[in-house]
């Protein structure tokens, strides 16, 4: 066995259900008496890549739009998603929420894991999008939210004011098409156990304390035999 058991963990800062996930498996970690031994990988996914945000978006609009339906359906989904954000400790706000493309906060997050700060900045860019109604497409934001969590403010603006990671975004949804993800967050587990969704922290919990039983093993990815967790695909969030 290993030292280090590596999860890696495919996700959007624009999907709501990918913040529930980062708490659930934290919770699943508290647990985990591994826990020290664990490595977490963010990978970059985006649910719209060509998505172009206008001034006068708001989520419960662009959610009707989205799936031909009205309102008050809309808002509704909303509601029960922001219930399911406070089971797992969350605060979302999504009458404050500003639709916008992630490309440039996934480049950011790729200089933050050069830092081994990319779980601070995860964090903190779920936060700004969910909870305070921050447009993570602003790079001064951005930088903010860089700086706030360590990373050097010229090191920031060489990466927002350039190309820079814009190849490692896509080469790691690249790779989550080749696995087979249709949605996120998704988690492989040591390259051998795959889980889908949201799921609860005690099926985090379980697929740790297999793989870590287990000890070394194949490098083709299995997803587990659970039930489908809440995740955003390209067609929405279920």
């Amino acid at each position: 066995m290993e030292n280090t058991l590596k999860v890696q963990i495919w996700s959007d800062i624009m999907c709501p259900f990918c913040y529930i996930g980062k708490r659930r498996i934290e919770e699943a970690l508290s647990l985990f008496e591994h826990k020290d031994n664990v490595d977490i990988e963010w990978k970059s996914y985006q649910l719209d890549a060509s998505f172009v945000a206008s001034p006068n978006d708001n989520m419960v609009e662009h959610l009707a739009h989205k799936y031909g339906k009205d309102t008050a359906w809309a808002q509704g989904m909303l509601d029960n998603m922001t219930q399911n954000a406070k089971n797992a400790g969350l605060d979302f706000h999504f009458e404050k929420a500003i639709l916008a493309n992630s490309f440039d906060a996934h480049r950011l997050l790729h200089l933050a894991k050069k830092h081994n700060l990319a779980n601070d900045l995860e964090e903190l860019l779920f936060k700004a999008y969910l909870t305070e109604g921050k447009n993570i497409n602003d790079k001064s934001i951005l930088k903010q939210l860089g700086i706030s969590v360590g990373l050097n403010a010229d090191a920031i603006d060489e990466v927002l004011l350039s190309d820079a990671y814009g190849a490692a975004v896509k080469k790691d949804i690249e790779n989550a098409n080749s696995i087979g993800v249709q949605g996120v967050p998704f988690f492989v587990f040591d390259n051998k156990y795959a889980v889908s969704g949201a799921q609860p922290a005690t099926t985090f919990l379980e697929t740790l304390q297999k793989v870590w039983q287990e000890g070394k093993f194949d490098s083709k990815v299995t997803l587990l035999n659970t039930t489908e967790g809440d995740s955003c695909g390209i067609d929405g969030c279920d």
